[in-house]
C-alpha cells in the first residue's frame, strides 16, 4: 500500500488498492488494533479539533483506518457527527494537498506523497473543464454543472451564481477559489453513503469505540452550547474581524461569514449580531438578518461552524498568530481552551458590559 495512498485515503485509487489487497475489514477490526485505534482517533479529532489527527508512520495502519473511521460513523448515526467528520478529512486534504502544491521538489520524486493539481481535478470529473488563463494572478473557468453542487454549502455572496460572471455556460474563479472547491468535492465525496449499514459482526467489534465517540459527542453537545462572549479570549483572528466590524470596516464576504459563524457559535443572537454591523455604510438590515440566520440553521439545512485555522489562514484571515494557535488547529478550539483556563470571576459577559441582553431573540 502506497504512501499516497495513505495521505489521500479517498482517492479511487486507494480504494482500488485496499480491494486489490482483499481486505476484510471483519478480521482488521477484530484483530488489528493499531488500525481501529486510529480510526478512533480520526473520528475524535474530527469532533474536538476539526481534523483527522496525527497520521500514522504505517502506510497500511493509516489508510485502512479510514474506512474504519467511516464505520464508527456509521454506528453512531448522528448528523452533526456525519458533517464534522466530512469536513475534517477535507481540512486535512485541503491542509495537505496545498502544500504538496508548493513541494516542487518532494513531487519529483517518484516516491513522493504528495499529488497535483491535474490529478486531482481528474479525480472529481473536473480537469477537462478548468484551466487556467495567463492572468496575474491565474484565474479558472469551471464548468457551471460541476460549480453549482460544489458551491452549494459555501454560504458568502461571492459563491452565489448570479454574482459570477457566467459565459458560454462556464463560471471564471480565482485560483484559491479553485482550491476551495476541490475541497468541498473530497467532503462531498466522503460524507456520500454516510451513514450505511454495519454488518453485526464488525459493529460488535466496534462497539467499545462506537461508545466513546457517543461520549465524546454527548460531551460536545453541552460545551457547544458556549453562552459567553469575552473578546479579550477570542482567537487573534476573530479578535482582529471583531475589530473591523465594530470600526465600520468593509469586510470580504469570507471575513464576514468566519467572524458571523464563530459569533453565533459562542451564543449571540441574530438581533446582537446585526446591530455589530449597524456601524457599516453599506449595512442592510435585510440581508445582514437573513446571512446570519443562514449560518446558524434558522433558514438553512446546515449550521455552520467558523472555519478551521487551515481555512483562516488560506483566505489570509490568520493574523497575529500566538503559542496558543500553534497548538490548536481550531478557532472554537482557541475559544474553549482560553474559557477554561480563565477564573469563572473573571468572565464578565461583553453583551453585559455593553447593555445588550443575552437572552435569545
Amino acid at each position: 500500500m502506497k504512501r499516497l495512498h495513505a495521505r489521500y485515503p479517498f482517492l479511487e485509487a486507494a480504494r482500488e488498492a485496499v480491494a486489490t489487497e482483499a481486505v476484510d475489514l471483519a478480521t482488521v477490526v477484530e484483530q488489528d488494533r493499531a488500525v481501529v485505534e486510529r480510526a478512533r482517533e480520526r473520528v475524535v479529532a474530527a469532533l474536538e479539533d476539526g481534523g483527522t489527527g496525527e497520521p500514522s508512520r504505517d502506510a497500511r495502519v493509516e489508510l485502512l483506518s479510514y474506512p474504519v473511521a467511516r464505520v464508527l460513523v456509521s454506528l453512531v448515526a448522528e448528523n452533526v457527527l456525519i458533517r464534522k467528520y466530512a469536513r475534517a478529512e477535507a481540512e486535512t486534504a485541503f491542509d495537505r494537498f496545498t502544500a504538496d502544491f508548493t513541494d516542487t521538489t518532494e513531487l519529483k520524486s517518484v516516491e513522493s506523497t504528495g499529488v497535483d493539481l491535474e490529478t486531482l481535478l481528474a479525480e472529481f470529473d473536473l480537469g477537462p473543464s478548468v484551466w487556467s488563463v495567463a492572468d496575474d494572478p491565474p484565474t479558472y473557468r469551471i464548468d457551471v454543472g460541476a460549480y453549482l453542487p460544489l458551491a452549494d454549502d459555501l454560504w458568502a455572496d461571492e459563491w452565489r451564481l448570479v454574482n459570477r460572471a457566467l459565459a458560454d455556460g462556464e463560471v471564471p474563479i480565482t485560483e484559491a477559489e479553485l482550491l476551495t472547491l476541490v475541497r468541498e468535492a473530497v467532503r462531498t465525496r466522503v460524507q456520500d453513503g454516510l451513514p450505511f449499514d454495519v454488518p453485526e459482526p464488525i459493529a460488535a467489534a466496534l462497539e467499545d469505540e462506537a461508545a466513546e465517540i457517543r461520549e465524546v459527542l454527548a460531551e460536545m453537545d453541552l460545551t457547544r452550547e458556549i453562552d459567553t462572549v469575552v473578546p479579550d479570549l477570542f482567537p487573534p483572528c476573530m479578535k482582529a474581524l471583531l475589530d473591523d466590524v465594530q470600526k465600520g470596516e468593509h469586510l470580504p464576504h469570507h471575513s464576514r461569514f468566519a467572524i458571523t459563524a464563530f459569533l453565533t457559535s459562542i451564543g449571540m443572537t441574530t438581533d446582537q449580531i446585526v446591530d455589530l454591523y449597524r456601524v457599516n455604510s453599506s449595512f442592510g438590515e435585510e440581508m445582514t438578518r437573513y446571512q446570519t440566520d443562514h449560518i446558524r440553521g434558522d433558514s438553512s439545512p446546515t449550521e455552520y461552524s467558523p472555519p478551521s485555522c487551515a481555512t483562516m489562514q488560506s483566505y489570509g484571515d490568520c493574523v497575529n498568530k500566538d503559542d496558543l494557535c500553534e497548538r490548536i488547529p481550531h478557532p472554537m478550539a482557541y475559544y474553549e481552551h482560553r474559557i477554561d483556563d480563565a477564573d469563572e470571576d473573571d468572565l464578565e459577559d461583553w453583551r453585559a458590559e455593553s447593555g445588550q441582553s443575552a437572552e435569545g431573540d
